[in-house]
């Protein structure tokens, strides 16, 4: 078993900074967890926490079925791989594999099955003879992930593994890993505050802010399903427009108004949002939910439409993020390239109002 539950566990520092504030996480074994936020928000404070290279103020973890919070480091059967490689410069790739074993005084030739059979899934067994610097930075970074599968610990810890490694290595190395648990079938949390790496490796994600969890749950139910306005404005790439306003009632139908827009809500949202008219609330919808009318199914509809004026176009390549000025509010859409219309054009775009989302303006949580 290598389940990790945290219960209740508080990070307080001097000076009555809290990291961490009573959270709540139970991973379970052979899962793949990625904690996401922004900077600060504790996601690092809570993988050392349970590797035991920060101590616990108050509650409990544990790995497995035991309580680890007086275990140290080296007695809990954990592996870490951190943002910096940590590779000894002259010791070979060999040598840094095998050096945690040699410690723990296995047999050689345990040693030299281990690291070959480790180095064999990684794809560096041509490389053992090498030293460091004869390495590129992804094939030190596998390294780093080998020193920690020889180990074969109940549970892998990753500290931004990949944050200085390129772009494009980048996409190579998040496949490799999310391979390298599917093979293996260990127990990983993964620490990062790319909410891409976030959504397209963790079987579940736990999204964090200021100590505090947010959400936790799979990718999909994150993005579709999101708990408040933090979490729907953090995942997603463009981030999620958000528009101020408040619900009116119109003959028997009701209506969003705010920042020069007039929307007719679905009547499937009637049951939950009729409670909030004449009320302050906020709408956000995402940037592939906004259509050009002209290339739009269901443009016949009406109350979802609005004149807006084209501000900047960003070409991705296969789509282009195109913003719009309503009145004083910028918000973006996903487009097609060849769809997309000119700089300081007037434009009626459509808004799928079956797939918006309403926030309670005091809370920020999650109306529908």
């Amino acid at each position: 078993m290598a389940e990790v539950i945290l219960k209740q566990v508080v990070k307080r520092y001097d000076r009555g900074v809290t990291a961490v504030k009573g959270i709540d996480l139970e991973i379970k074994d052979g899962e793949f967890v990625v904690l996401v936020g922004p900077s600060g928000c504790g996601k690092s404070t809570t993988l050392r926490l349970i590797a035991g290279l920060e101590t616990v103020t108050s509650g409990e973890i544990y790995i497995g079925d035991r309580l680890v919070n007086d275990v140290p480091p080296k007695n809990r059967n954990i592996a870490m791989v951190f943002q910096n490689y940590a590779l000894y410069p002259h010791m070979t790739v060999f040598e840094n594999m095998a050096f945690g074993l040699k410690l723990r005084r296995y047999p050689k030739e345990e040693i030299r099955s281990r690291v070959e059979e480790a180095a064999e899934i990684l794809g560096i067994k041509h490389l053992l003879s090498r030293k460091p610097k004869e390495l590129s930075g992804g094939e030190r970074q596998r390294v780093a992930v080998g020193r920690a599968i020889v180990r074969k610990p109940l549970v892998f810890l990753f500290d931004e593994p990949l944050s200085n490694l390129d772009a494009k290595l980048r996409v190579t190395m998040r496949t490799e890993i999310k391979r390298l648990h599917s093979r293996l079938k260990t127990t990983m949390i993964y620490v990062t505050h790319d909410q891409v790496e976030a959504m397209t490796m963790g079987d579940r994600v736990c999204i964090l802010r200021s100590g505090e969890i947010q959400q936790f749950d799979d990718p999909v139910s994150v993005y579709e399903r999101p708990a408040n306005k933090f979490v729907a404005g953090f995942i997603g790439t463009p981030p999620m427009n958000f528009f101020e306003g408040k619900i009116v009632r119109k003959q028997d139908k009701y209506y969003f108004q705010g920042d020069d827009l007039d929307l007719k809500i679905t009547e499937a949202m009637y049951p939950v949002i009729k409670s909030y008219a004449d009320k302050e609330i906020i709408m956000g919808i995402r940037a592939e939910d906004i259509h050009d009318i002209g290339y739009v199914t269901f443009a016949k509809q009406t109350g979802n439409r609005a004149k807006v004026i084209c501000d900047v176009i960003e070409p991705m390549g296969s789509d282009s993020f195109v913003y719009f000025r309503s009145g004083e509010k910028t918000f973006v859409a996903r487009m097609r390239p060849n769809l997309a219309p000119s700089v300081e054009s007037e434009v009626e775009v459509i808004f799928d109002m079956a797939k918006v989302h309403f926030f309670d303006k005091d809370t920020e949580k999650t109306i529908v």
